[in-house]
C-alpha cells in the first residue's frame, strides 16, 4: 500500500519523514529504523494508515529522543534487585507505576508494548492501579533502556525504591490536588473578575477597567491552561503521535478553541473572551477525574488489601506446624511448601530439594531446579517433596492476581466487549458529527454559534462514564464477592458467570468435609514405624483423604520419607530406607476388590508391595449441602463428578434429582472430557472443585472455581477460590452476577442518555460549554451513585455482606 518517499531527492523514512538510506524496506516503503517499520506494519494491520495522507510530515520517529542514560542508576545491581519481581537466565519481570496511564487508549498501546520492541516479551496493564506488568528479554535491553522506551512514547514511570508503591501514588494524588486547586482558584477569581460585564447591562464599564479586567482573567487563565490542563495536551499529543485518537483530543481540542478565541477577543478589542469557561471546563473536568480515580482505587484497595484470597499456608513454628492466612505472612517466616502447592511470597530455600515450575510466572514449564540458600520467587509451583523456605518479604497480592490474569493464560471470554468496540469509534463518529455541524453553522452565516457548539460538543460527549459503567460495576461486584468468601481473578469472570447454564461439582473435598470425618482403619496392626511414615507420607500431600490420614496421625513422631511422587487420581508413593510406601486407591496397589458396597472413601496402604491396611473415611457432607443443591436445581442442571466409587450414587442423584446426573470413578482426564462434552453441546459450564485432581477440568470449564479449606490449594487452572465454609453461598451469588449485567445495562442507557441529550442541545448552540463541563463529571456521579446503590440494594436482598 505505500511507496518510497522522496523530499528534494532524498530517500526518507515512509513513517517518520527522516532521511534514511533505503537498508530497511518493507510494504514497499523504507525505513530509518526496525522501530519505524514495526510501527508502520501495526497501522497498516489495524487499518489506520490513512493517517498517512493527511500529513506532510508523518509519525515521530520511534527511536526515542529521550537519554537513555537519565536512567542508567536503574542497571545497578542492587537497584534493579528492588523493582525486579521475578528473574531467570532469560527474562526478567517488573511492575511499574505510569501516572500518565488513564483511558482505554493507553490500555491499547501499552498491552502492544511487545510490538514496540521485540525484548519486550509481554505486558499487562491494572488499570485500576496505573500499573504495568512486564516480561521482558534481559539479554537484549536493559531495565534502563525499558524504563526510556516507555518515557519516549509518553508513559515515563515513577520510580520508587522505597519498596513501597504508596509513595509513587501519593506523590501523583499531590500533583493532581496541586492542579485542582490552582484551576479552582483561577476559575473563582476569574468569575469575580467577569462579574462587572455581567451585571452592568447598558452602563458602559471605563475602558481603563475594562482593559485591566480582560488582561486580568487572561493572565489567570495561564496557569490553568498550561499547568492544570497541560495533562489533556500531553496525552492527546502522545496519543497522536502514535496515530491513533484517544478521548482527550476533544477536550483538548475544545479547551484550545476556547482559549484561542479568547485571546483573540481581548488583543483584537472585540470582547471579554470566555476565560470563565476556559476555567470552568478544565477545573470541572479535573474534579470529575480526581472524583473517578478515588473510587477507582477504593474499590482496588479493597480488593489487593481489605480480601485476600482465601487460602492459607503452612507455618513451620518451634512448637510444630500451624496453619497461617497468606496475608499474614512476614519476612523471615518459614513457610513449608508440599508438592504441587504454590509458593506465595520470595523466599530463601533452607531445606528440601526444589524443583519449581513456574510456568505461572514465564509461561515455561519446564521445572527449575533451586539449591540450599538460592532464591525462590512468587509465584513458583513444588513438583518435588515437601520443601522449607524462609520468606523475605510479605505477600504481594497485586502481583499474584496479575499472574492469575496473564496471558499465558487461555481467555475465556471469546468475545469482544461492546466497550472495547465502542471506545475505538467513539472518537472518530464525534469528530464527523463536528465536521457537520460546522458545516451546517457556517453556511447558515453563525459562526458565532459555531464556537460554542463544537466547544460544547467536545465535552459534553467525553465518553467516560460510558466506558466505565462496567468497570465501576463490575468492581463493586467484585467488593462483594471477597466480602461472602470468593476471590475472582478478573471482571469477565463475573460477567461469564451470568451466562452459566450448567454447574458441575466435584464431589470429594467440595461437597464433602472431611475435617469432621470419622475415620476407622482396618488390617494389621502397623508398628510405630509405620505410623511415623504414613503421617509423613499423607503429609505430603493436599489431597483431603491425605489430610485426614495425616492428621489421624499428627501425634506420632513422623520419619523421613524420600523420592515422594504424587499420581493425582491415584495415589502418592515414596521410600523410607529400604522400604518402598503405597498409598491410594485399590487400583493403585493393584488391588482387586469389591468397593461399590461401600459409601465411605477408601484408601489402601502397602509396604513392599504387601497390603497393610485401609482406612474407611467417612463422606460427611457440608452443613446446608442438601437444600443448596435444591435451589440450584431449579434453575441450572447440575452433575456431580467424583474419583470414589458409587456407593453414594443413589444418594446423591436423589438430590439433584431429574436428568442430572452423578459419575464415579472419574480419574482427571475424564473429569476434563465430560465438561468437554457438555461445551460441545452448547452448555456454558461452570466447574467447582478443590483444583487438585480436577485442574484440567477447571481450566477448560467456562467458569472454574476452586475450593479453598485453610490450605494452600491456589491453582491458576481456576477462575476463581471461594472458601469452603461459604460454598452454601452459591445461589446468591450466582443470582449476584446475573443481576450484573442489568446494573451495566441500565448505568450505560442512562449514560448514554446524557450523551444524547447534551449533544442535542450543544449542536444546537444553547448549551453553554461551563455547563457541559459541569454536566460531564455529573454524568461519572451519577453512574457511581447508580451502580452502588443498585448493587448494595441487590445485596442486601440476597442477605450478602456488603
Amino acid at each position: 500500500m505505500g511507496i518510497d518517499v522522496r523530499l528534494n531527492n532524498k530517500l526518507i523514512c515512509s513513517h517518520c519523514g527522516n532521511d534514511c538510506d533505503g537498508s530497511i524496506s518493507a510494504y514497499d516503503s523504507s525505513f530509518c529504523c526496525n522501530g519505524c517499520k514495526v510501527v508502520y506494519g501495526l497501522l497498516n494491520e489495524k487499518g489506520f494508515c490513512d493517517y498517512y495522507k493527511f500529513n506532510d510530515r508523518p509519525g515521530l520517529t520511534i527511536r526515542s529522543n529521550i537519554s537513555q542514560s537519565k536512567y542508567d542508576y536503574l542497571d545497578q545491581e542492587d537497584i534493579k534487585q528492588k523493582l525486579t519481581l521475578f528473574k531467570n537466565n532469560e527474562q526478567s519481570h517488573v511492575r511499574l507505576y505510569l501516572p500518565q496511564m488513564h483511558c482505554s487508549s493507553c490500555i491499547y498501546l501499552l498491552e502492544n508494548f511487545h510490538i514496540l520492541n521485540n525484548a519486550v516479551i509481554s505486558s499487562r496493564v491494572d488499570f485500576v492501579r496505573k500499573e504495568i506488568f512486564i516480561a521482558y528479554d534481559h539479554r537484549n535491553i536493559s531495565l534502563s533502556g525499558l524504563v526510556a522506551e516507555l518515557a519516549s512514547i509518553g508513559y515515563e514511570p515513577h520510580i520508587s525504591l522505597s519498596g513501597n508503591d504508596e509513595d509513587a501514588y501519593k506523590k501523583a494524588d499531590r500533583t493532581k490536588i496541586y492542579k485542582l486547586g490552582i484551576a479552582g482558584f483561577c476559575f473563582s477569581n476569574i468569575m469575580m473578575m467577569s462579574l462587572p460585564q455581567y451585571f452592568a447591562g447598558d452602563i458602559e464599564i471605563e475602558k481603563p477597567i475594562t482593559l485591566a479586567l480582560r488582561y486580568g482573567m487572561f493572565a489567570l487563565s495561564l496557569p490553568v491552561v498550561f499547568y492544570s490542563g497541560f495533562e489533556f495536551f500531553s496525552s492527546s499529543w502522545n496519543s497522536l503521535k502514535e496515530k491513533y485518537l484517544n478521548i482527550d483530543v476533544p477536550i483538548a481540542l475544545a479547551i484550545a478553541i476556547t482559549f484561542i478565541r479568547s485571546v483573540y477577543e481581548v488583543f483584537w478589542g472585540t470582547g471579554e473572551g470566555y476565560f470563565d469557561s476556559l476555567a470552568g471546563i478544565i477545573f470541572f473536568m479535573l474534579v470529575g477525574r480526581l472524583l473517578q480515580d478515588n473510587v477507582s482505587k477504593s474499590l482496588s484497595f479493597d480488593r489487593d488489601f481489605k480480601s485476600f484470597f482465601p487460602i492459607a499456608v503452612r507455618q513451620k513454628i518451634d512448637g510444630g506446624i500451624v496453619v497461617k492466612p497468606i496475608e499474614k505472612v512476614e519476612a523471615e517466616d518459614v513457610l513449608v511448601i508440599r508438592q504441587d502447592e504454590l509458593v506465595p511470597v520470595d523466599g530463601i530455600l533452607s531445606k528440601g530439594k526444589a524443583y519449581i515450575d513456574y510456568s505461572f510466572v514465564t509461561g515455561e514449564s519446564l521445572p527449575a531446579e533451586i539449591g540450599i540458600g538460592e532464591m525462590i520467587y512468587s509465584g513458583g509451583k513444588q513438583t518435588g517433596e515437601k520443601i522449607e523456605l524462609i520468606a523475605v518479604k510479605s505477600v504481594s497480592q497485586s502481583y499474584l492476581t496479575n499472574l492469575w490474569n496473564k496471558n499465558t493464560f487461555k481467555d475465556k471470554s471469546g468475545s469482544r466487549s461492546y466497550i472495547d468496540i465502542f471506545s475505538k469509534y467513539f472518537t472518530v463518529i464525534l469528530f464527523v458529527l463536528a465536521g457537520i455541524v460546522a458545516t451546517y453553522w457556517i453556511l447558515q452565516g453563525r459562526p458565532e454559534i459555531l464556537w460554542s457548539a463544537l466547544t460544547s460538543m467536545f465535552i459534553i460527549a467525553c465518553p467516560c462514564a460510558l466506558l466505565l459503567t462496567a468497570t465501576f460495576t463490575y468492581g463493586r461486584l467484585i467488593r462483594m464477592y471477597s466480602a461472602n468468601g470468593m476471590y475472582v481473578r478478573h471482571h469477565n469472570v463475573v460477567e461469564t458467570m451470568s451466562k452459566i447454564d450448567y454447574l458441575v461439582f466435584d464431589k470429594t473435598g467440595t461437597l464433602t468435609n472431611h475435617h469432621l470425618n470419622g475415620l476407622d482403619y482396618q488390617g494389621n496392626e502397623l508398628e510405630e514405624w509405620e505410623k511415623g511414615i504414613l503421617h509423613s507420607l499423607a503429609d505430603e500431600s493436599s489431597h483431603p483423604l491425605s489430610r485426614a490420614i495425616a492428621s489421624f496421625y499428627n501425634k506420632v513422631t513422623p520419619l523421613p520419607v524420600e523420592s515422594y511422587k504424587n499420581y493425582p487420581g491415584k495415589g502418592i508413593e515414596g521410600w523410607y530406607e529400604n522400604h518402598h510406601l503405597k498409598l491410594g486407591s485399590a487400583r493403585f496397589l493393584g488391588i482387586i476388590e469389591r468397593e461399590n458396597i461401600f459409601s465411605d472413601s477408601v484408601v489402601y496402604f502397602s509396604v513392599d508391595g504387601t497390603l497393610r491396611g485401609k482406612f474407611n473415611i467417612k463422606n460427611t457432607y457440608r452443613e446446608g449441602v442438601v437444600e443448596m443443591l435444591a435451589l440450584l436445581k431449579k434453575k441450572f442442571k447440575l452433575a456431580i463428578l467424583s474419583g470414589d466409587h458409587e456407593g453414594e450414587k443413589e444418594y446423591l442423584d436423589g438430590l439433584i434429582g431429574g436428568e442430572n446426573k452423578s459419575l464415579f470413578t472419574q480419574n482427571p482426564q475424564q473429569k476434563y472430557d465430560f465438561i468437554v462434552s457438555l461445551q460441545q453441546k452448547g452448555h456454558k459450564v461452570m466447574m467447582i472443585g478443590d483444583g487438585l485432581n480436577d485442574a484440567g477440568a477447571l481450566k477448560q470449564s467456562d467458569v472454574g472455581i476452586a475450593i479453598s479449606d485453610a490450605v494452600n490449594n491456589f491453582t491458576p487452572a481456576a477462575d476463581g477460590i471461594l472458601d469452603g465454609k461459604r460454598l452454601t453461598n452459591l445461589p446468591k451469588l450466582m443470582k449476584l452476577a446475573h443481576a450484573g449485567r442489568y446494573i451495566i445495562y441500565f448505568t450505560f442507557l442512562v449514560s448514554l442518555l446524557y450523551n444524547v441529550v447534551g449533544l442535542l442541545f450543544a449542536v444546537q448552540g444553547k448549551l453553554y460549554p461551563v455547563v457541559a463541563a459541569i454536566l460531564m463529571p455529573a454524568s461519572s456521579l451519577t453512574i457511581i451513585f447508580l451502580t452502588f446503590t443498585m448493587s448494595g440494594l441487590i445485596g442486601r436482598k440476597l442477605k450478602l455482606n456488603d
